[in-house]
């Protein structure tokens, strides 16, 4: 057993600890106290000096698949004219396992270990990061998400993509599951096929882009707008399609989608009775502030989402729309928009919440006996009296490294 040292341990499940300690056996947390003097148990002692022992963060919704568009998507004031851009640029790479597409998800692979994260969930439309995921030293969900306003045949559109993801090789690391793209480019009776798909697999979680944009609440409130016209431009507009004539989450709610097992993702333009139906449901809301930005779908009411009692998670989304895959950034960005939100809340979803929410917080997400070992040494100047406030102010990756067990 080896006994790590630092002059702060911050379990996340408990208050931080000043000069702590966590003990380690066969990569498996045994114990996480105060600094205690040698037993006869342990083997040897590391003093980590100045450092914070953090536990691996948990980036709840990222698109690796992306990763090539870095820096080919300028930022917008529209979010539809942005996804514009999207479509244009992934146009002019039809085959997904194209070597730049297979090396830009390997180094998105790498730049997020790298600066701390353990665990990801990812949302793919072609499955290519799978395997790259299943080689790496990453835990997550990949979520095969499914996208189809027009479809004839729902069931058989989702029990295909069921069929696809049994025949992957999961393992007790990497997991596939299902995903919605977004109520204004999915069919009510695809959502339906998916909730009961997922439900027949125990535990699995799901995702939903959700409440993102302006755009989608005029679509889902009149069936008019931005998202009407580029539908009908693809070919994928349903003239049967009746505009509900309420709010994205009462859309999906009517159709049963929403539960504790869903993580609605952005939720930028939700309504205080959105934000208290989700928190009813338990859904998880994992909010990515700085894609947001960037892509014109607005600003996320960060503080309101905790205000109201829902779950938090974080996540970065693709490089197409962030700069990079540090979650400590994305953290820092959360801190500008809600700084009456306490730093150990904003902790709590960059690591707890977004390891329960895609079923991992059994072995990630907080630093406790019997969890993984999967923890981060965060250079702390000396003299530090709130190490969580620091820890939300901007971390560069320069600071993060693995502690090796």
């Amino acid at each position: 057993m080896i006994r790590f040292r630092a002059s702060w341990v911050v379990p996340i499940s408990q208050p931080p600890l000043r000069d702590g300690c966590v003990d380690v056996d066969a990569g498996r947390i045994v114990a996480c106290g105060a600094r205690r003097t040698a037993s006869e148990s342990v083997e040897s002692i590391v003093d980590l000096g100045d450092v914070a022992i953090v536990p691996g963060l948990v980036n709840a919704h990222t698109h690796l698949e992306l990763s090539y568009l870095r820096n080919r998507v300028p930022s917008s004031s529209s979010f539809v004219n942005w996804i514009r851009e999207v479509m244009s640029a992934r146009r002019g790479y039809p085959d997904p396992r194209a070597p730049e597409i297979l090396d830009s998800i390997d180094r998105g692979i790498a730049e997020a270990t790298r600066c701390g994260t353990a665990v990801v969930g990812d949302i793919s439309n072609t499955l290519v990061p799978f395997e790259p995921l299943v080689r790496s030293s990453l835990a997550g969900v990949v979520f095969y998400e499914l996208i189809g306003f027009k479809t004839p045949d729902p069931v058989e559109v989702v029990d295909r993509a069921r069929q696809t993801i049994e025949g992957l090789s999961a393992t007790d690391r990497i997991r596939p599951s299902l995903a919605a793209h977004a109520p204004y480019s999915v069919a009510p009776l695809i959502f339906q096929e998916i909730q009961r798909a997922v439900n027949r697999a125990p535990g699995a979680p799901c995702s939903v882009h959700l409440a993102e944009s302006k755009e989608e609440l005029e679509f889902i409130r009149s069936g008019q707008g931005a998202w009407r016209l580029l539908l009908e431009e693809v070919g994928a507009w349903d003239p049967a399609w009746v505009a509900p004539g309420m709010s994205p989450v009462q859309y999906l709610d009517g159709h049963g989608f929403l539960g504790p097992r869903v993580l609605a993702v952005h939720g930028v333009q939700l309504t205080s009775a959105d934000l208290s139906r989700l928190a009813a449901l338990g859904t998880t809301l994992v909010t990515c502030p700085r894609s947001n930005h960037y892509t014109g779908a607005g600003i996320p009411p960060i503080e309101q989402f905790y205000s109201y009692g829902v779950r938090v998670a974080v996540g970065t989304d693709s490089l197409a729309s962030t700069p990079d895959l540090n979650m400590f950034s994305e953290i820092a960005a959360m801190r500008a928009l809600a700084p009456s939100v306490p730093a150990a809340r904003l902790l709590d979803s960059a690591t707890r919440q977004g390891a329960r929410a895609l079923a991992f917080d059994a072995d990630y997400g907080t630093i406790e006996p019997g969890k993984r070992a999967r923890l981060l040494a965060v250079d702390v100047p000396s003299g530090i009296d709130d190490v969580e406030e620091y820890l939300v102010s901007g971390i560069h990756a320069e600071q993060v490294r693995w502690i090796q067990a």
